[in-house]
């Protein structure tokens, strides 16, 4: 018998919203501040992480994008990600013609090296991006003593770790920029979709013009943007699940619990039949 990794819980209460929003006839807007339900959702997201500012996005992929282009990423620049990811935190460097550069991990919880990671950095490394993978956390402390030293921005790829916390503060929360993913295998889901999260006034402004084509009131582009806008039935769909993200997250906690309960009795049981 095959037992999913993980697979999306929706009820009742996310049909009943997605059925609401085919009724009403508004499934997005292309205003600056984006559809209602866009809106609430991103309001409930920084409350639960306790940022100033979310972003709404239609993927992860498209957070980190993003993210990129707010930073002004462009070709010639490096952007230095770990070796061990999702191809899309490599991809989203391609997209803006800069050269990902890979960094080893270490064994321990699968994230970047941060030992590797100062060597690997050159003149041309304009950001970094850890990932915080399988819900553990990069090594913060010492990716951040790097990243000061050298005055690299950081963007975090949180696509698999939200409500992860390290000293208090959830994944995504220290730096310029974090991102997140809503694709079905992840924590929550809106079907497809994604955020960013951050405290810095300066990017949210930017980062809602370039997931509208660059736009700020139509048809009056300021900078470059693509179409990365989350439509209102996955939004509706997100704001939902943001409710029941806690207990979601005590589920993932309890099965983890026992995962680890049965690892260590099938372990001693292997060690046990080897004395003897």
């Amino acid at each position: 018998m095959k037992i999913p990794i993980n697979i999306p819980f929706v009820g009742k209460e996310e049909i009943s919203a997605v059925t609401s929003i085919l009724k009403n006839g508004a499934l997005t807007s292309a205003s600056n501040q984006g559809g209602k339900h866009v809106q609430a959702f991103e309001k409930s997201v920084s409350s639960f992480v306790n940022t100033k500012y979310a972003i709404a996005v239609n993927s992860g992929t498209a957070a980190l994008q993003a993210a990129l282009y707010a930073l002004d990423i462009k070709h010639g620049d490096e952007v230095l990600i770990p070796s061990f990811t999702f191809v899309a935190t490599a991809n989203s460097v391609l997209s803006t013609g800069a050269k990902p550069v890979f960094v080893d991990i270490l064994k321990e919880n699968y994230t970047m090296d941060p030992d590797d990671l100062q060597k690997k950095i050159t003149k041309n490394t304009k950001a970094i991006v850890p990932v915080h993978l399988y819900g553990n956390v990069a090594y913060l402390d010492k990716i951040s003593e790097i990243a000061k030293k050298f005055n690299i921005p950081i963007i975090e790829d949180s696509a698999q770790s939200l409500g992860s916390t390290f000293k208090g503060k959830h994944t995504g929360t220290f730096f310029e920029m974090g991102c997140f993913s809503m694709y079905p295998a992840k924590v929550m889901t809106a079907g497809e979709g994604g955020f960013i999260v951050t405290n810095n006034k300066k990017f949210r402004d930017k980062l809602l013009m370039i997931r509208n084509h660059g736009m700020v009131k139509g048809y009056d582009t300021k900078i470059f943007g693509l179409n990365l806008r989350l439509p209102e039935i996955n939004a509706a769909i997100a704001t939902v699940q943001m409710k029941k993200l806690p207990n979601f997250l005590k589920t993932r906690q309890k099965n983890c619990r026992t995962f680890i309960k049965i690892t260590f009795k099938i372990k001693s049981s292997s060690s046990t039949r080897k004395k003897k």
